[in-house]
């Protein structure tokens, strides 16, 4: 019989055969965790999508019953103005710490079909990745958790932690509804650490923490002019085409150097120093990187920055659709009466999405021409977010990863948004990981979306050996 000199000798020891006994059902359930991702996967649950409403209830109905299945407990479907919230828990253990997990099973649309090879809602394998809407960004990477936890409570009938599961579907919407529930449940989902799969790292065997994420705003932009569509042969000329009003609209809002031209847009941004970019030249994708994983050619945008720091640092307006005039085959000589733009905003610290909502208003009613009227819709906002990289929750992250992935973490930026990560810092006040297993040519929010699942077993592993890792906390370290 082997003799423990300590007590923690004793904990350790029994976690580590925990932890042995998770991996290797992991080893032995590798066919049915891909079926059941599949299975996730089906469910057309495009939160954007008012037809898909009833996708979306049957998919947080299915994620539920699955929680339950594996041993997880008040496993609840939380019902929203919108779409619903699944929570479940296990916390049996007060005096170990306690971990809040949060995804997303909601999806972006699939449009254009065509460019599809395969159905979006029917996932299909090629080689070692797994293809469908949603299977990176976030079913596959919410799964890993969910897996990690049924590995544990399968093999040792309890986790090593406390765990909450915090699983929405409104995040690819802003997650209008998240909100309010976070803050009138701040006791339930009370936590040490939160921790979130949805991002990226740069290849299958270089993973990465991301420690900053941009914020967001997406606004509409309507440009009306006359009040009947119009010939263009008999009356082209003679009054100013909304769909021409908008061109140039959103051709005042950048200059030829690519920066914004609102003014007040830069007053608040951070500033970064010297050291702290040239931690992100050493760590971050070269700009030829970036450019391949686009399948772009050549970059744009504000000159004196890299790509990666454009994409991180620097504030970005996308112009992520227009609509107006005559949209089918052939011609159709009118003039329309409205055209529309959607306009996709990324902030950075210390940037407040309300604050740049108002000053881009005050802009177009500037410059909007007399000749016709602009209107402007908010669709969503989140703020910006960074993460403390010396805080202990980061730490058991990076070993985690070592162990899952047989190399350390780096630390990068994200150019992306989550708005659930500055909500969960700000309400609940405990530190966020973002541990990411998804890779830059997986597709997320076009067309052949694709999640490597070497990358699914692996984060398994990661998502394992992390709980193990924060199991050997003392007391509350988030305080």
């Amino acid at each position: 019989m082997r003799s423990y000199h300590t007590a923690n000798d004793w904990v350790s020891a029994t976690a580590l055969s925990a932890e042995n006994g998770a991996l290797a059902y992991v080893s032995a359930k590798r066919t049915r965790f891909v079926s059941e991702l599949k299975e996730f996967i089906r469910f057309p649950s495009v939160s954007a999508q008012p037809e898909h409403a009833g996708d979306l209830k049957r998919c947080a109905a299915w994620l539920a019953e699955h929680l339950q299945r594996i041993g997880m407990e008040r496993v609840a479907v939380v019902p929203t103005d919108s779409h619903p919230i699944v929570y479940a828990e296990s916390c049996h253990a007060p005096w170990r710490p306690t971990v809040l997990i949060y995804g997303h099973y909601d999806v972006q649309p699939a449009a254009p079909l065509i460019k599809w090879r395969s159905p979006p809602f029917k996932p299909v394998m090629r080689g070692n990745d797994l293809y469908g809407r949603g299977a990176s960004d976030d079913k596959g990477q919410l799964f890993t958790h969910v897996k990690a936890l049924e590995a544990f409570l399968q093999t040792n009938g309890e986790l090593p932690v406390n765990v909450k599961c915090l699983f929405e579907g409104e995040e690819e919407i802003g997650s209008p509804h998240l909100p309010a529930f976070v803050a009138a449940n701040p006791h339930v989902l009370n936590a040490d650490c939160a921790v979130i799969s949805d991002t990226q790292i740069p290849a299958p065997d270089r993973p990465a923490i991301t420690y900053a994420l941009r914020g967001a705003l997406n606004l509409e932009l309507e440009v009306l002019g006359q009040k009947r569509e119009l010939h263009s042969g008999v009356l082209g000329g003679v009054v100013h085409n909304p769909l021409q009003a908008l061109c140039e609209i959103i051709a005042q809002l950048h200059d030829t150097n690519g920066r914004v031209n609102i003014p007040g847009f830069y007053d608040r941004i951070r500033r970064w120093d010297a050291k702290e970019r040239a931690y992100m030249s050493k760590v971050g994708p070269s700009d030829a990187q970036m450019l391949r994983d686009a399948a772009a050619t050549t970059g744009w945008g504000e000159r004196g920055y890299t790509l990666y720091e454009r994409a991180t640092i620097r504030p970005a307006i996308t112009v992520s659709g227009v609509m107006g005039g005559y949209q089918g085959t052939g011609i159709k000589a009118a003039i329309p009466t409205r055209a529309l733009a959607k306009l996709d905003f990324r902030l950075v610290p210390d940037q407040d999405p309300q604050e740049i909502d108002d000053l881009f208003r005050q802009y177009i009613a500037k410059i909007t021409p007399a000749s016709v009227k602009t209107r402007i819709r908010t669709l969503m906002s989140a703020k910006s977010a960074l993460i403390d990289r010396s805080h202990p929750a980061i730490a058991a992250a990076a070993r985690a990863y070592q162990q899952g992935f047989g190399t350390p973490p780096v630390f990068l930026r994200n150019g992306g948004t989550i708005p659930v990560v500055n909500l969960i810092q700000e309400t609940l006040e405990i530190p966020v990981v973002m541990m990411g297993f998804g890779l830059p040519d997986d597709r997320i929010h076009g067309p052949n979306e694709k999640f490597h699942l070497p990358n699914f077993f692996k984060g398994i592993e990661a998502s394992i050996r992390f709980l193990s890792e924060i199991s050997k906390w003392q007391g509350n370290v988030s305080a």
